[in-house]
């Protein structure tokens, strides 16, 4: 009997040349949205020295819709929304939007821009249990690791040892930040279950006017009622104009691309620079510190989409 053929002497795999491809093609759009959405929060924290909140969100909304109709235009890809659309329309505007938006900045005021790049962006452990709640998904042992993974990492940056210390640093309005924060990831992940359970007819793209415009419905009257006297003054408009005309419109577009050209697990895992980013510049920028808390629950956050993504 002939010796068996020794493994380095096998032929390589052969290549996948579609799948090299699609790599190629979805990069470029990973780099933009990581570039524009990695660096929205350390603009935002600045801008909010000279502009109240709610105000600067609703022109973040309403300058996204105008300049993503104005592309759509410009593409001769504007179009009046199907009705079998409705829901996925309505789902982005008032939940990835509109309350986003409006709970992200808010938080601003008492969390460093750093923390919510990270904690805004965790949607593992809301989305991996309401998925089999209200979609009936089947979860393996390894995604529910994810859940508690991500959990820790949340506490982590909460620095949780604090809130339960009494005579902690954290006050009140620290924890009522970082309430918001987990609730603008809760929205996020509400409106990615309504796009899966409503998929849309027509590209997603092609409804980011619509759903902009109704985050900014329904930013308004909240900015009214809150802010009556507040706004965005001279100093903070370069910003405003940078978040609501280009990071939020074109990163939102290219993060949907991102998502449909790459594969789940690349995908998930490239979208960590995000947050990555944010710290770093918070760092770099706004000269926030880099403690331990903030390496380490990124890292265990990072760990659990890699393992959600794997399971």
């Amino acid at each position: 009997m002939a010796a068996a053929e020794p493994l380095a002497a096998r032929p390589p795999a052969a290549p996948h040349p579609a799948a090299d491809r699609r790599l190629a093609a979805g990069l470029p759009y990973l780099a933009v949205s990581v570039c524009l959405f990695g660096g929205i929060w350390p603009v935002t924290k600045a801008a909010l020295a000279h502009a109240t909140p709610l105000w600067f969100a609703v022109n973040r909304a309403g300058l996204a819709a105008i300049a993503s109709a104005l592309l759509l235009a410009a593409m001769r890809r504007l179009r009046w929304p199907e009705r079998g659309d409705l829901p996925c329309i309505i789902g982005i505007g008032l939940l990835q939007l509109g309350a986003f938006f409006a709970l992200t900045h808010l938080a601003l005021a008492w969390v460093p821009a750093g923390r919510t790049a990270i904690l805004a962006n965790v949607t593992v452990f809301w989305l991996i249990p309401l998925s089999v709640w209200l979609l009936g998904d089947r979860v393996s042992r390894q995604q529910w690791l994810a859940v508690l993974v991500g959990l820790c990492g949340v506490l982590v940056l909460m620095r949780i040892w604090d809130v339960l210390d009494q005579a902690g640093g954290l006050g009140s309005g620290m924890l009522l930040g970082y309430a918001m924060l987990l609730g603008a990831s809760l929205c996020w992940s509400l409106a990615i279950l309504v796009t899966r359970r409503f998929p849309p007819r027509q590209p997603v793209l092609h409804l980011l006017p619509w759903s902009f415009a109704i985050g900014t419905a329904l930013l308004l009257p909240l900015a009214l009622w809150r802010e009556p006297a507040g706004g965005i003054g001279a100093a903070s408009w370069p910003h405003a104009a940078f978040v609501g005309a280009v990071a939020a419109p074109i990163g939102t577009w290219a993060t949907i691309e991102a998502g449909r050209r790459l594969s789940g697990i690349m995908a998930s895992v490239g979208f960590l620079a995000v947050p990555a980013l944010g710290v770093a510049l918070s760092n770099l920028w706004l000269g926030e510190a880099l403690g331990w808390d903030v390496l380490a629950g990124g890292l265990l956050i990072g760990g659990s989409v890699a393992l959600a993504a794997r399971g």
